[in-house]
């Protein structure tokens, strides 16, 4: 097989990938690192820093379309990236050291807990929250709109929401991974802002977050210009694929299915990792 062949492939199986991420709401890099790991051989950290390059694109893209519509909160979204931001730069250097297998066997249980956070019913917003000192203190509240009008919210429990965000920053640099799931499960369970103030924040954060530990990657030369070009336009279309089905398919039953292989892929990455196959 020659290097263009090799592209295409890799790019055509990267648009499957984007797909896939887009509709279990898991992000591409979740799917793209086992995919060049198991099914092309390719080094785990080369992997890591190419899908660290997609999630950057991608997040990058539908931020705006949220930011301009009013649903992220910035001031939130910058507040937590103190904490993302060092743990990945904490997690990128973790891996720089970590034995591969260590990270495949990780890898494999954060996938299998991504599944069921995403898949999980969210619980209502509460309303008529009290108003936290801390979060009044730094101006975190704020509004978004609904079919009802422009509606309020408190942002509770910041600590917590910040503890949480510096584990999913460690993720991210360690594995390569928007860890989009545990930044949604920290604003939306912990910090109780609602849902879809959750998951557009999260995507607003989840590019700088990449970019942190991507420069820890790029700075140990696991960035290959020739792999990542393949795989991020690959997710790109993708991703704007998998928006485009979403309007229209049975998401429960594609989240069912897509679930399925997820769960398949994490055992498979803790399989490979324990008995050294990666």
């Amino acid at each position: 097989m020659d290097n263009l062949e090799f592209t295409a492939i890799i790019a055509i199986f990267s648009i499957l990938a984007g797909l896939l991420g887009s509709l279990t709401g898991l992000g591409g890099g979740v799917v793209v690192v086992p995919l060049l790991t198991l099914g092309f051989g390719v080094d785990l950290r080369y992997a890591i820093g190419s899908a660290l390059v997609s999630v950057i694109a991608t997040s990058s893209g539908a931020a705006i379309a949220y930011v301009r519509e009013g649903y992220s909160n910035i001031r939130v979204g910058m507040f937590l990236e103190v904490a993302t931001t060092f743990g990945a730069v904490t997690g990128a250097l973790i891996a720089a050291k970590a034995p591969t297998r260590v990270i495949a066997i990780i890898f494999g249980l954060v996938m299998l807990a991504s599944t069921y956070l995403t898949n999980r019913p969210h619980q209502t917003q509460a309303v008529n929250l009290p108003v936290d000192p801390l979060a009044a203190r730094l101006k975190l509240d704020g509004s978004y709109p609904s079919s009802e009008g422009e509606q309020s919210y408190h942002v509770q429990h910041v600590p917590g929401g910040f503890a949480v965000m510096l584990i999913a920053g460690i993720l991210s640099g360690l594995l390569g991974i928007g860890s989009g799931a545990l930044k949604v499960l920290a604003m939306d369970q912990v910090m109780q802002l609602p849902f879809k103030v959750s998951t557009t924040t999260s995507n607003f954060m989840i590019g700088v977050t990449a970019a942190a530990s991507a420069g820890i990657y790029f700075s140990r030369g696991y960035i290959d210009p020739g792999l990542c070009m393949p795989v991020l336009l690959g997710v790109l279309v993708g991703a704007w694929c998998g928006a485009k089905v979403l309007v229209r398919a049975k998401v429960k039953v594609l989240r069912i299915i897509f679930s399925i292989a997820i769960l398949a892929v994490g055992i498979e990455m803790i399989y490979n990792g324990i008995t050294g196959g990666i």
